[in-house]
């Protein structure tokens, strides 16, 4: 399977990213089939060279079928060479579990009464 993704260039805390297709199983900074452009996150969001793409060779690569990263997907639809896809739901394991919840639940439960109680006298 192909994917459109980044790959990390650059020096330490000044990262510069080339949007490539490589294999999906290939590493993020390894092997890959073509360079479509380039992304550098240190320049203001209005300059011209923060984000750079070959739209033809984009467009010939999403119709063979690649699927590019959520990342890029964005910029890809920002340059409506593509529609937004949805959002992704947030990941729950933060949240506690269900027994932790169900006496999160029973003590907000017993603080109202006593609250109610409190009221009553």
């Amino acid at each position: 399977m192909l994917a459109i993704r980044m790959t990390r260039h650059g020096a330490k805390k000044r990262p510069f990213f080339h949007i490539v297709v490589a294999d999906s199983r290939s590493p993020r900074d390894g092997r890959f089939i073509e360079k479509l452009g380039t992304y550098n996150p240190l320049l203001p969001r209005e300059h011209a060279q923060r984000l750079t793409l070959d739209k033809e060779r984009v467009a010939h690569w999403l119709k063979v079928g690649a699927q590019p990263s959520d990342r890029v997907a964005k910029f890809l639809a920002q340059a409506e060479l593509m529609k937004p896809r949805e959002r992704r739901e947030q990941t729950k394991k933060s949240q506690p579990r269900a027994k932790a919840q169900e006496r999160l639940k029973a003590a907000a439960a017993a603080a109202g009464e006593g609250e109610k109680e409190a009221a009553a006298s």
